[in-house]
């Protein structure tokens, strides 16, 4: 099975919307048995998207388009590939009771180009979207080539994806051979390091397969094994993995795709019965928000302080203005202070303070980058200083992930 994937949307050629969706069909493809050969983006134009559709014909088996389905002018995707395969357009009646649905709830007008979302190829198959309304299609043409139209929107492509696209490509594409993957998530290691620790490793993979991937502060390392006897698949899998755990096992968190740094620290706060509360001023509210998007955090995570000046500091956090006028607020007494009151006022197990300069311009004679962060708890407060590097936002990521890891090794030991 062949199979290529076509994004749709001039915005993507124009760098305005940077292309996940690719990515992610890929990789669950991958995991399917299927085969990705060619990856292309063609902006909204009628001539350019049949003339890669006639060419995708010649080689694919599987066409996966994303994108175009929506209710604008430019939105062409499923009129240009209806006419491609000879296919009339028509009204998905399951598609046009949610969109209703939607318009009766907010109480909206609905302009009647919104009903483009609802057409679907007379002959093919329906895929409900839970999270939108454009509906997807799933058509094989009498020459046997598969065409999956989805979405554009993330939010809308991958629920489509799991919820209806999974179940029917098992169904169709049913193969003695299966592909199982495990993700492992490292912190702490950069993918060049993780590289060459594993070199030997990845220079003489066959099956499983070893694909590291370089995340925003964090390396992901994808197992695959291509087995038709599920359990030995698995013992190949943790054959492989107690391997790699020997070598960079320091440096690993968590497993899965959509696992996440913070999910793990909730995790282990649950686990232990602990509670958690910060004090942030460089990230001014960052790692609030991040283990905040975590569901059922609040029985972990009382609440915490964004005191991005010293008025505030001292204010918020009941500090004496006058370390500020001594050391500074980049600093190791600054940091630890801030993360010694904030456990005490919120009453919490530990708490977690920051304390730097996000950037670009120095402050108090530090270089932008310059960051302390600090971990309190009944029994001490331990602080480090780091050094990020590259711009604002990303140095903010990097003191919240680095926060992140101080509380989930404390929580191990």
């Amino acid at each position: 099975m062949k199979a290529e994937i076509i994004a749709v949307g001039t915005e993507l050629l124009l760098g305005q919307v940077v292309n996940t969706n690719a990515t992610f069909l890929s990789e669950e493809l991958a995991g399917l048995g299927i085969d990705v050969y060619y990856h292309s983006v063609v902006g909204d134009n009628p001539a350019r998207l049949e003339e890669l559709l006639a060419s995708a014909d010649k080689r694919s088996d599987l066409i996966v388009l994303c994108g175009g389905l929506g209710p604008t002018e430019d939105d062409l995707t499923k009129q240009v590939t209806a006419a491609h395969v000879g296919q009339e357009l028509v009204r998905d009646e399951a598609g046009y009771q949610n969109l209703l649905t939607f318009f009766e709830k907010r109480q909206r007008p609905m302009t009647e180009n919104n009903l483009l979302q609802t057409l679907v190829f007379e002959d093919g198959l329906s895929l409900q979207n839970s999270a939108g309304l454009a509906v997807g299609i799933f058509y094989t043409s009498e020459q046997g080539t598969h065409y999956l139209l989805l979405p554009g929107p993330p939010s809308e492509l991958k629920p489509m994806f799991y919820n209806e696209v999974v179940p029917l490509l098992q169904k169709h594409f049913q193969e003695d051979e299966r592909l199982i993957s495990r993700v492992l998530r490292f912190y702490g290691i950069g993918e060049s390091q993780i590289v060459t620790d594993l070199a030997d490793l990845i220079q003489q993979q066959t099956n499983p397969t070893i694909a590291p991937y370089a995340k925003p502060n964090e390396v992901t390392i994808r197992l695959t094994v291509k087995t038709v006897d599920e359990a030995q698949g698995l013992r190949q899998l943790d054959e492989l993995e107690e391997v790699i755990q020997e070598r960079v096992g320091e440096f690993f968190y968590g497993y899965g795709e959509d696992n996440s740094l913070a999910k793990v620290v909730v995790g282990l706060l649950k686990e232990k019965g602990k509670t958690l509360a910060a004090a942030e001023s460089l990230t001014a509210g960052l790692f609030q928000a991040t283990i905040g998007d975590v569901s059922g955090v609040s029985e972990v995570f009382p609440g915490g302080f964004v005191t991005y000046s010293e008025e505030t500091k001292a204010a918020f956090l009941e500090i004496d203005p006058t370390l500020f006028e001594t050391v500074g607020t980049v600093s190791k007494e600054c940091v630890e202070t801030m993360a010694s009151q904030a456990r005490k006022l919120a009453k919490t197990d530990y708490a977690v303070a920051f304390s730097g300069v996000a950037g670009p311009d120095e402050l108090e004679g530090h270089a932008a980058g310059t960051t302390w962060i600090a971990l309190a708890s009944e029994k001490e407060v331990v602080s480090q200083l780091y050094h990020f590097s590259r711009d604002r936002s990303y140095i903010r990521h990097s003191a919240v992930m680095t926060g992140l890891d101080l509380v989930r090794r404390a929580l191990l030991k």
